[in-house]
């Protein structure tokens, strides 16, 4: 029998939380808070209303070893705070570049925890890229912030698809040279 070591994301320690890989029993607090709407138009890919299951799906799929996207959970226990804070993640491109997504539970919005998750997976640099992309959607300039709080750069203007609202939208692309 041969056994293969299953990669998965490395734990990453900031000042409030732990970025680490996502276990199964986060599915429970994943579907509450993805669930809520405005959590969902905030991303490209959570739908809503969130149908049962997704939750559990989406713990499966992160992790599975060998896909192109890293995901992390920001989590709030070293700090007395819960379990998942939110999700942040990491999909291979091509040419060492990553893009970066993220999306926090509105209980912890403007707390700066989607700052410090982005600034602390820039500084590790787990994959090892020499650039790093991020977007957000223009009636999102919380998620903006986020980006530019860890110096990324502003490159042009774009639009994405997004499930939650069934349609496109226009959106802020960001570069961070590493």
């Amino acid at each position: 029998m041969i056994l293969e070591k299953i990669a998965t994301p490395v734990e990453i320690l900031t000042e409030r939380f732990l970025l680490r890989p996502v276990r199964k029993s986060d599915a429970g607090l994943f579907a509450l808070y993805a669930g809520d709407e405005r959590v969902a138009e905030a991303t490209q890919g959570i739908p809503h209303p969130l149908p049962p299951g997704t939750a559990e799906s989406f713990c499966a799929r992160a992790m599975t070893a060998g896909t192109d996207e890293d995901i992390w959970v920001m989590d709030g226990t070293r700090s007395d705070l819960p379990e998942v804070l939110g999700v942040i993640s990491l999909k291979r491109m091509d040419r060492g570049q990553s893009e970066v997504a993220f999306w926090v539970a509105p209980a912890f919005w403007n707390h700066g925890i989607a700052s410090e998750a982005v600034q602390a997976l820039v500084a590790a640099n787990p994959q090892k890229n020499c650039t790093m992309f991020g977007e957000a959607f223009q009636d999102n300039p919380g998620s903006a912030r986020v980006l530019t709080n860890a110096g990324f750069q502003y490159l042009g203007d774009a639009e994405s698809f997004s499930v939650a609202r069934g349609t496109t939208a226009p959106t802020w692309t960001y570069i961070r040279k590493l």
